[in-house]
């Protein structure tokens, strides 16, 4: 099955979505680069999450270039056993020169260290992150709260607590356990813009 077929993959068993995800991101030959490379740096829980996977996905379903649209490619780690600036910008330049020659930015962030520039950014408090799951858990869409990643031997390793059906569906739905209602309503805008055909469900009164 493929989303080139009628049946909408969205109402796949959740083993046949988990291929298809597989199947449509590797179209996405960036995506798959980003992924090759991030092995080789051994992040602590690492994963490539947010917009270039369910972006990839809506270009996919809808026909467009599989890269269309997208701004970054983000990894999100978890290492707590330094919380300084320090460590994390080591990381960061050491991403530089592994991601060197990638056509798109590609961001890298230690999750363990959110809740120290959360609140000064996005104006509300974010509690500590116990895992890079549990960050990925507190997107501002339920729909975004999907992270990949590559294990030893190229096994792909899926998080998506929320499932697969809403990114299939190109359903975009709140998710009001931490970010403000304005970055919700920011983001969707945006992508409404890129990708027309999504349906936004309002913020939750």
């Amino acid at each position: 099955m493929t989303v080139t077929d009628r049946q909408a993959p969205g109402r796949l068993p959740l083993d046949e979505q988990l291929d298809e995800l597989r199947a449509v991101l590797a179209r996405n030959d960036t995506l798959t680069e980003v992924l090759t490379r991030t092995a080789t740096l051994d992040l602590p829980g690492w994963y490539l999450t947010a917009g270039c996977l369910f972006q990839t996905v809506w270009n996919v379903v809808t026909g467009r270039p599989p890269e269309q649209g997208i701004k970054d490619y983000d990894i999100f780690y978890f290492d707590a056993t330094d919380l300084s600036w320090e460590a994390e910008d080591a990381v960061i330049r050491a991403g530089r020169e592994v991601y060197a020659g990638l056509p798109a930015e590609v961001e890298i962030r230690n999750e363990a260290r959110v809740h120290l520039w959360y609140e000064q950014k996005f104006g509300v408090p974010c509690p500590p992150h116990d895992s890079t799951e549990s960050a990925i858990d507190r997107f501002a869409a339920t729909t975004c709260c999907l992270g990949v990643r590559w294990e030893p031997g190229g096994a792909w390793r899926v998080y998506a607590p929320h499932g697969l059906s809403d990114v299939f569906d190109l359903v975009v739905r709140p998710n009001p356990v931490l970010a403000p209602r304005e970055v919700y309503e920011t983001k969707t805008a945006r992508w409404k813009g890129e990708w027309p055909e999504l349906t936004v469900l309002p913020w939750p009164a």
